[in-house]
């Protein structure tokens, strides 16, 4: 396959950047500049993931070389580059390989295609991986960004092994990353930008990405409810999702069993919001942030994402059932996707259009394999 890097104005700014982190010579690349799209009114429905009722293996993601396991982070490639298709699946490992199968140990990135019977490719392995617990992609480009939490640090990726690791990010607010997920929408610090989790402290921490120069940094959220939970038990703000039809946030904030949504957050200001010890917010911008649900069924929930309609499908760990919750507050769906032991369900990836081709892409702990949830 031919390598062929074709970047969004976001892209281009995350390729200067890391050229002036690193301060050596990247090639260079040809710019799409992304059409706007205007934002999609979203309606009430009656739920998507009750007529999905297949749930179907895509193959396993234990890294063929060091046997690396337990699958986190999971997203869907937007661009064919290098080893990567469009659509292809890109997976975290968040333990090392048998006999030891240690939590936070896994070093390894792997590309599954989305197919039944595909095996893992390696993308990359590198200490500075240790302990991924989430993976992204910006809208059309095709570097992968990852949250490792024991690396304590946001390692950004080329789109093949041998690109390796192009710069690994630190400091600046990132406090053993957790979540993350990415906005191209124009903020007040730059052209787009990485949201990352804190598990340490319970921030949400903005990397800004600006038309050139170096990545800048803003604390934008903080007062999450956290645990100190040791590898495999973390419960802190994850599953970051955002809509860029209605320029919102999600936080799945685990530790309290709910989903919380900020507005606009490419203009909050470092300290913007403040979740306060009873659940509430204070802050500048605390007028933006909204609690969308909170309570049963949700259950030590720790992933998201975001289907075709505006709904967001929520993973819980305590009992490995899909929760999906419309914008409004109201949840429509809550299906199991693992019988059995608790903790199987991490990462959550949805594409589609339509229910009739939604699929619902999921990490199966229990199994160390990607399985999708379809009609």
């Amino acid at each position: 396959m031919t390598s062929s890097r074709m970047m969004s104005v976001a892209g281009t700014a995350i390729l200067c950047s890391i050229m002036s982190t690193l301060g050596t010579g990247i090639a260079s690349a040809s710019v799409i500049l992304p059409q706007r799209s205007e934002a999609v009114p979203l309606t009430g429905n009656s739920g998507v993931i009750k007529h999905l009722q297949h749930i179907v293996t895509i193959g396993s993601t234990v890294d063929a070389t060091n046997g690396d396991q337990n699958p986190y982070g999971l997203t869907i490639a937007p661009v064919t580059s290098g080893i990567i298709d469009a659509g292809d699946l890109l997976i975290t490992n968040f333990n090392n390989g048998n006999p030891f199968n240690q939590q936070g140990l896994g070093t390894t990135t792997e590309v599954l295609h989305p197919t039944p019977g595909s095996s893992p490719t390696r993308l990359a392995q590198d200490p500075r991986l240790t302990g991924s617990s989430a993976i992204v992609t910006g809208t059309n480009d095709d570097f992968a960004w990852v949250s490792a939490f024991t690396a304590n640090g946001v390692p950004i990726l080329g789109d093949t092994a041998s690109s390796g690791l192009l710069a690994f990010l630190t400091g600046n607010g990132l406090e053993q990353p957790w979540g993350q997920t990415f906005s191209g929408a124009k903020g007040i610090r730059g052209q787009g930008a990485f949201y990352v989790s804190n598990s340490t402290d319970g921030s949400i921490t903005r990397i800004n990405l600006p038309k050139s120069g170096k990545f800048t940094y803003d604390k934008i959220i903080t007062g999450f409810s956290v645990n100190h939970g040791v590898p495999g038990t973390v419960l802190a703000p994850a599953g970051l999702t955002y809509d860029a039809r209605a320029d919102v946030l999600y936080v799945v904030d685990s530790n309290s069993d709910r989903l919380v949504a900020f507005l606009h957050p490419g203009k909050f200001r470092a300290g913007g919001v403040q979740v306060t010890p009873s659940g509430g917010f204070t802050g500048q911008f605390a007028g933006w942030a909204r609690v969308v649900f909170a309570g049963k069924p949700l259950a030590a929930p720790i992933s998201a994402a975001l289907l075709f309609n505006g709904d967001v499908v929520v993973g819980n760990t305590a009992n490995n059932r899909l929760i999906e919750i419309t914008p409004a507050g109201k949840w429509v769906g809550n299906k199991n996707l693992d019988t059995g032991a608790p903790g199987a369900l991490f990462g959550i990836a949805a594409s589609g259009t339509s229910i009739s081709n939604t699929q619902i892409f999921f990490n199966d702990d229990n199994t160390n394999t990607v399985d999708v949830l379809q009609m």
